[in-house]
């Protein structure tokens, strides 16, 4: 009997040990494996700079965060919404309004309207939430924040996406040119006499400019709550002062902006997107792409500027595949 109970210990004792072994090899596996991925938590406040307030939201959750920088200037990130909740259920997102528009503090000080001050706007940013390692996506003039943000601070990006690019300003009002030959003649006479200065006539206008914007910026009809309300909150001032009066007129502190000699100071993955019918033309942009070795380019079928409205799937699907591909190569 003695004997029965001393080897049935030692079966219990053999468990145990094996028991003990499998849970502290498991313990080990999860704290290695959730050390390479960062945990964000969700909050939504304001943040002090320069000038004023700046309005952010994270959507916290496990993994690298991307950072969205909208466009303009001062166009709002309520336009990024859709796309911003459809990438949050993958990973953090951290979102905000550039100072002077949204929900961030309204400005009238031209000092600090200017691209530098908006880079010093995502550093304050990152360091308070403490961000160790990133992805950048940068939509329209975000593209540009993006360029000259990941210029001075290139260390914790890990990849970058340039939706919608503008790299050069000239080109950019080029391309607008070459666009606005295939509207009717009565719209394209109104628009170039506009950006040339002359007398328009007010109704002829707005309708030449309806068309212009329906075909190349937002072509999904009614118009998204989000880009109605970026349109509804959007910084006039800062945009005119940075940028000009319209997309096709560049008179503001961007009109000499030129980044193509550095788009291959890029060292991290790239993808570069544009819509079918967008104002970033994609025969532009995917010149960009092949002077950015190793980067990617997809063009967003039938959507114009506003790939993540116009076509919100095949927009996610991109941005998706490329930072899986990312992943794999890891």
């Amino acid at each position: 009997m003695e004997r029965i109970n001393f080897t049935a210990q030692k079966i219990i004792m053999k468990r145990f040990f094996y028991l003990l072994l499998i849970l502290t090899c498991c313990i080990g596996y999860f704290s290695c494996t959730s050390s390479n991925k960062e945990t964000v938590a969700s909050q939504e406040d304001f943040l002090q700079v320069n000038g004023g307030k700046i309005w952010y939201k994270v959507r916290g959750g496990n993994g690298i965060p991307v950072l969205m920088l909208h466009g303009g200037p001062g166009f709002t990130s309520y336009y990024l919404t859709a796309l911003a909740d459809s990438i949050a259920k993958d990973r953090p997102v951290i979102i905000f309004d550039q100072l002077g528009c949204g929900r961030s503090d309204k400005i009238t000080d031209t000092s600090l309207m200017n691209m530098q001050h908006h880079v010093d706007q995502v550093t304050a940013l990152l360091q308070h939430l403490n961000i160790k390692e990133y992805d950048l996506y940068g939509h329209s003039f975000g593209t540009m924040l993006t360029m000259d943000f990941y210029l001075q601070h290139p260390e914790n990006i890990r990849s970058v996406v340039l939706a919608s690019p503008c790299i050069r300003t000239k080109t950019w009002v080029e391309d607008a040119a070459i666009l606005m030959q295939s509207l009717p003649d009565s719209i394209r006479n109104t628009l170039e006499a506009m950006a040339k200065g002359a007398k328009t006539d007010s109704l002829q206008l707005a309708t030449a400019l309806t068309l212009y914007y329906n075909s190349f910026y937002n072509r999904k009809q009614p118009l998204s709550p989000y880009v109605d309300s970026s349109q509804h909150y959007q910084a006039l001032n800062v945009y005119r002062h940075m940028w000009g009066p319209e997309e096709f007129v560049a008179t503001g502190n961007l009109k000499d902006y030129d980044r193509t000699a550095d788009l291959s100071k890029l060292k991290v993955p790239v993808l570069f997107t544009a819509g079918q019918f967008d104002a970033a033309r994609p025969a532009t942009v995917m010149y960009y792409q092949s002077l950015v070795p190793g980067s990617s380019f997809v063009e967003i079928k039938g959507a114009g500027h506003s790939t993540m409205t116009d076509n919100i799937d095949e927009d996610l699907r991109a941005i998706r595949q490329f930072w899986r591909s990312i992943k794999t190569k890891e």
